[in-house]
């Protein structure tokens, strides 16, 4: 079947997604590197802050997944980048905190259907042997962008400030949208680039697949789904975990003493450990065709992790960051078969505003998370609490996922 899924329409859709989280996730660097300072902003209000996004992100995820399902990915996508591109820069020229508030959240608003539209618009495009491998390469923007984020991020603060560092980083999303415009088609018969008899092979096997599945009337059947309602809850805690420790990495990492350039290196090193482990489970998950007994492990390994930082404490620097590189690695591994679980498990009309319901339960999670930690750090004086929380909500999220059918009855 034509490369140029792998080879165009994937990478482009990456770097879409990449972009959305740098804009997202460069607050930390922001608030580490004098934003608190300068605003006056007390650690508390910090915590509020570095959570309002997902406020915004949770509210409007499922109208905008299901804009992106009815009518068009292309379109929101293309608003979507010039916009949030905007909002970030726009971080670097506020001087109140009430317009801070406000910035954050709407860029939650502006990027709340960017993972579901995204992930929609790849079950169109790949086949249940291709999708957990899809939803990875995807979803692996998310380390990769901390990646090199956080070294660039650590050189832009040095030599600019936190305010040039926004402004820097949000103008590639503004001029990525027409990139975007250029390259993507919505459905497989709208590609010229594919021959007839590509476009009848690769739609006859997407449907083929989706009369394998059980049917589900509407979104309300959909979302009383006792498998739905149980994947919400476990993303939710999933995510208190992940977003606890992205957004709050930096400053933990801050109180070791380091400067903001090795501090940048630093931060990189647990999402490169990432990046692999997350683009090697979901090979692995593509080729066995096994979904669950692929995130719970790895959820459980993370869960030892933070409770192996929490008894270190501050005692050993070295130790409880190979240990935090152990967790960061082991929560990024299952989001490949996580999601390839889900249009697995659903038929398409309903597994795209499934898919949103239960993202934006992790958009809560990660609200909670982030605000959770930062509190907790600002109270206690250090992350060690922090870490017993993050452990606590992993745990939760891999037994709610042992408990869950690898396939649906129909399917069996």
């Amino acid at each position: 079947m034509n490369n140029r899924r792998w080879l165009v329409l994937l990478p482009v859709i990456f770097v879409t997604y990449s972009l959305a989280f740098l804009d997202r996730t460069n607050y930390s660097f922001g608030a580490a590197a004098g934003l608190a300072a300068d605003l006056k902003i007390t650690q508390e209000q910090s915590s509020f802050l570095g959570a309002l996004f997902f406020l915004g992100y949770f509210a409007f995820q499922i109208p905008g997944a299901l804009y992106a399902q009815r009518r068009s990915v292309k379109k929101l996508i293309f608003w979507g980048l010039i916009l949030w591109g905007a909002l970030a820069s726009a971080t670097g020229l506020i001087s109140d905190i009430s317009l801070l508030y406000v910035v954050r959240f709407l860029l939650g608003i502006v990027e709340s259907a960017v993972l579901p539209a995204l992930l929609i618009l790849s079950a169109r495009w790949f086949t249940a042997s291709e999708r957990a491998t899809a939803s990875a390469l995807i979803i692996v923007g998310n380390p990769v962008t901390l990646l090199w984020s956080s070294i660039l991020s650590g050189y832009l603060v040095a030599s600019f400030g936190w305010r040039g560092m926004f402004i820097a980083e949000g103008i590639p999303a503004m001029l990525w949208a027409f990139v975007w415009w250029r390259l993507v088609d919505e459905h497989p018969s709208e590609a010229r680039w594919l021959s007839a008899p590509e476009r009848a092979a690769l739609e006859a096997k997407l449907a083929e697949e989706q009369r394998g599945l059980a049917p589900v009337r509407d979104y309300k059947a959909a979302f009383r789904s006792p498998f739905v309602i149980a994947l919400a809850v476990q993303y939710f805690c999933w995510s208190i975990g992940v977003y606890g420790f992205v957004l709050w990495l930096p400053s933990i990492l801050k109180a070791g003493g380091v400067d903001m350039v090795t501090l940048g290196w630093l931060t990189a090193v647990p999402y490169l450990a990432a990046i692999i482990a997350e683009i090697g489970i979901s090979r692995v998950s593509d080729r066995a065709r096994r979904r669950r007994g692929l995130i719970w492990p790895f959820l459980l390994v993370g869960t030892l992790a933070f409770y192996g930082s929490y008894m270190v404490g501050a005692s050993n620097f070295w130790l409880s960051f190979a240990l935090l590189t152990a967790a960061g690695a082991a929560m990024y591994a299952p989001y490949g078969p996580f999601f390839a679980w889900i249009p697995e498990m659903l038929p398409a009309n309903v597994s795209g505003g499934a898919t949103a319901l239960i993202n934006s339960m992790g958009a809560l999670g990660s609200f909670v998370g982030t605000y959770a930690v930062g509190h907790l750090n600002g109270l206690t004086g250090s992350p060690d609490m922090s870490y017993l929380a993050m452990a606590a909500a992993l745990l939760v999220s891999a037994v709610i996922t042992m408990c869950l059918p690898e396939r649906r009855a129909a399917q069996q």
